[in-house]
């Protein structure tokens, strides 16, 4: 009986001589080539009421906005377009752009202020959509960070015809 104790107390001082903290970065510290750095000197901070932007003394003047200012797309459908509900939307689309053609899929799943969508194998401004929203009669396509980037409207029963914002013709065909 006295041999259990002797052997679990042995084994207890081995595991616990075992617990030591040690450390390897193989790098000897004490070797090392390089200086340690010199402190620097902190130059003193001051404060102070910062002028109006643009130099502006009434606060409810804002500036003109700058030229040359992206202008966005027509935001309404042409008068033909067809209703469109966002379920009739979901699912995979072929999408024809400036000639080219590509895939581009539509979920429910939320992103933001719209719904998850993406594409493959696309170019041009096309590549950057991120999510998608049902407006009206118009599909508006957005980029990763909710910017607009196109507008389409139903043309038929599985086609959507509409323009990207720099005027590049787009279509969804199923």
């Amino acid at each position: 009986m006295k041999f259990k104790y002797a052997a679990t107390g042995v084994a207890v001082v081995l595991s616990l001589a075992g617990c030591q903290r040690t450390s390897y970065s193989g790098l000897d510290n004490s070797s090392s080539s390089l200086p340690p750095l010199q402190a620097q000197p902190v130059p003193s901070v001051q404060s102070g009421q910062l002028p109006p932007p643009g130099g502006v003394t009434d606060p409810s003047q804002f500036p003109a906005a700058p030229a040359g200012a992206p202008t966005s797309v027509a935001t309404a459908a042409p008068a033909t377009a067809l209703d469109v509900t966002k379920e009739s939307m979901v699912g995979n689309w072929r999408v024809t752009n400036a000639g080219a053609s590509c895939d581009m899929f539509l979920t429910l799943t939320n992103l933001g202020a719209g719904s998850r969508g993406g594409t493959r194998g696309c170019a041009g401004p096309l590549t950057t959509m991120g999510s998608w929203e049902v407006e009206g009669k118009q599909v508006v396509l957005k980029d990763r960070n909710g910017n607009v980037i196109g507008r389409l409207y139903k043309t038929a029963d599985a086609r959507f015809d509409g323009t990207t914002n720099n005027g590049q013709p787009v279509s969804l065909s199923r």
